[in-house]
């Protein structure tokens, strides 16, 4: 475990044991032996694989992959990865794009399932009814993406007369503060209603700030069009799944590619240039919600897994 959100997310596991990753020095001393060690995407830290390997644990790679952006930094690393890739005994992948840049790098033992993440079970932790009219949903935003996400409501409220607001969700809390400066001073200017989440709950005003955690997935629940953020900054996007599983509308900027693979199974989301926001949000009025073309069997990858951990 190396992030904050990550250590959290695993210790609402009641019999989970949940550590955060030291630096590789220590590994041996940290390390105990297990049956089985299983790293997801790109993880790939040289320690963490040859300890387990002495120790004798069989070793797998799941969900990996290996982003355009990436992938010539790799290759000047050749010499590093290929020694890596002899402790790790199986490596299953999201591509043959990624089949073939690993067997670049020297891997070995590859299979190409998808993306594991296309099986993710989406879920509400709590229910609110839907607003009346239309509801236009921010998530995971970054510093500069909400001023081009106000001005573009702005502007589609201009022209859209019906009855519509915007929820605001950025993805640092350490930001709720700024963010609330920055939307309450839009709101003054416009004479729009807004409030914050934490303080009111009615997602009735023209402008609503979740300056909560855990709300995301409730929130794309009761929303028509999600605009995704990670994608107007270069942050390189966010999972695009989950405002789909809802049946929003998707709308994201092109900078998406640390999800790149994701947004391959996905249909009628608009991928646009920041000027085309307020245009796209117009349009999507009319365009059918966005949806995901290909599915995977969680079901069919833990036999793999269980079958190699028993051989």
């Amino acid at each position: 475990m190396i992030t904050h959100t990550g250590f959290s997310a695993a210790t609402s596991f009641k019999q989970a044991q949940v550590r955060y990753l030291p630096y590789e020095l220590f590994m041996p001393f940290w390390q105990s032996k297990q049956r089985l060690l299983i790293v997801l995407e790109a993880e790939l830290w040289y320690m963490l694989f040859l300890v387990a390997k002495s120790k004798g644990t069989k070793t797998v790679l799941l969900n990996a992959r290996i982003s355009d952006r990436s992938y010539s930094k790799y290759l000047k690393m050749r010499w590093f990865y290929s020694r890596l890739f002899k402790y790790i005994d199986l490596i299953f992948v999201q591509s043959k794009i990624d089949k073939q840049r690993f067997e670049a790098l020297g891997a070995r033992n590859l299979k190409v399932i998808g993306n594991i993440k296309l099986a993710q079970k989406v879920e509400v932790s709590r229910v609110y009814t839907k607003a009346d009219g239309l509801t236009i949903v921010a998530g995971s935003t970054h510093e500069g993406e909400e001023k081009l996400i106000v001005e573009a409501f702005l502007d589609f409220k201009k022209v859209y007369k019906g009855q519509t607001r915007l929820i605001i969700v950025p993805r640092h809390p350490e930001r709720f503060e700024a963010v609330h400066e920055e939307i309450n001073t839009y709101a003054k200017d416009a004479c729009l209603s807004y409030t914050r989440f934490s303080k009111d709950q009615n997602i009735n005003k023209d402008l609503i700030l979740v300056d909560t955690m855990g709300e995301l997935n409730n929130l794309y629940a009761v929303s028509d069009i999600a605009i995704l953020g990670g994608g107007f900054a270069p942050i390189g996007g966010h999972n695009p799944l989950e405002p789909i599983f809802f049946g929003c509308k998707l709308i994201s900027g092109k900078h998406i590619f640390n999800q790149k693979e994701l947004f391959k199974y996905v249909k009628h989301a608009q991928l646009i240039e920041d000027a085309q926001l307020s245009e796209a949000l117009l349009k999507a009025i009319d365009l059918p919600a966005s949806s995901i073309d290909e599915k995977v069997d969680l079901d069919e990858i833990k036999k793999l897994i269980k079958d190699f951990d028993y051989e």
